[in-house]
This record gives structure tokens, sequence and C-alpha cells, in this order.
């Protein structure tokens, strides 16, 4: 059975290991992916940028947004998700 991804987006530093340390601490084994502003994370959810070619149709079960990041905050991803056709209906 594939592993779940979980979604963090999180642009400091120690906020990131503390999540982290928690997943672990708390026997989450899903895979992490970390993504540091919101244009790093709206790259990985539509696969592009770096994330050019992703298997979009594979998205995190769970997304953890900090709200205050930097090139673009947590609410503006919330509303790029909600507006795109692709990710309006998923269940989060």
């Amino acid at each position: 059975m594939e592993s779940k991804v979980i979604l963090l987006v999180e642009d400091n530093r120690d906020d990131e290991e503390l999540t982290l340390r928690a997943l672990k601490g708390n026997n989450i084994t899903n895979i992490i992916v970390v993504a540091r502003d919101g244009v790093e994370a709206l790259g990985y959810l539509f696969g592009t940028g770096p994330y050019e070619g992703r298997d979009t149709t594979i998205q995190p079960a769970v997304i953890l947004l900090d709200l205050k990041l930097p090139k673009l905050d947590g609410f503006d991803v919330l509303k790029r998700l909600r507006a795109d056709e692709r990710t309006k209906l998923l269940p989060w």
C-alpha cells in the first residue's frame, strides 16, 4: 500500500523541525514534503517549477499550511486552491 503524502508548508526552519519531530514522535510514517513558501507549495500541488512533471493526480492527504509565508501567504494559497478546477473539489 502506498504511503500518503503530507505537505508541510513552513518557512521557519525551527518550526519545521518541531513539526517533523512531533510527527515522528507520534509514529506518523507518511512521506513528508516540505515547501518553504506559498509559491513552492503551489508548484508542488500543480506540478510546476521544480516539480514539473510530477504526477499531480496524486495529491497530499494533508496540508499543514503556515499562514504567514514569504512570496505568497497561506491565505492566498488557499484562495488559489479553491479557485482552480483541479483542486477546488478535493476534500481539504
